[in-house]
């Protein structure tokens, strides 16, 4: 079993950035996927970014793209992701999850593990 912990969220003007880390424990393996979600209320949770652990390539959804990034941070042994050039419209609580190798893609019914998630909020 993979606990993971999300840390970094919080309150940003429009244009601004955050970076969040996603730190994982227990049985993780370097073949697992990690992946960004996250969920605005009413809506459902969407996959924001995803690293493979196979050979470390990331997708991201289109709303995000040019303005995150996923990465492996081998100093503090998390996952983060990069936000910049924030937007209102990216207000919503964050979560990394793992699929244990399982999945394919970034679809959040595919991660059987998740964090408790981090608020993010853009306004001014």
């Amino acid at each position: 079993q993979v606990q993971l912990v999300e840390s970094g969220g919080g309150l940003v003007q429009p244009g601004g950035f955050l970076r969040l880390a996603c730190t994982t424990s227990g049985e993780t393996r370097d073949y697992y996927t990690i992946g960004w979600f996250r969920q605005a209320p009413g809506k459902e949770r969407e996959g924001v970014a995803c690293m493979k652990g196979s050979d470390r390539s990331a997708s991201y959804a289109d709303s995000v793209k040019g303005r995150f990034t996923i990465s492996i941070n081998v100093v503090n042994f998390t996952v983060d992701l990069q936000m910049n050039n924030l937007k209102p419209e990216d207000t919503a609580v964050y979560y990394c999850a793992t699929d244990y190798g399982l999945g394919s893609g970034c679809r959040a019914p595919d991660f059987l593990s998740w964090g408790q998630g981090t608020q993010v909020t853009v306004s001014s």
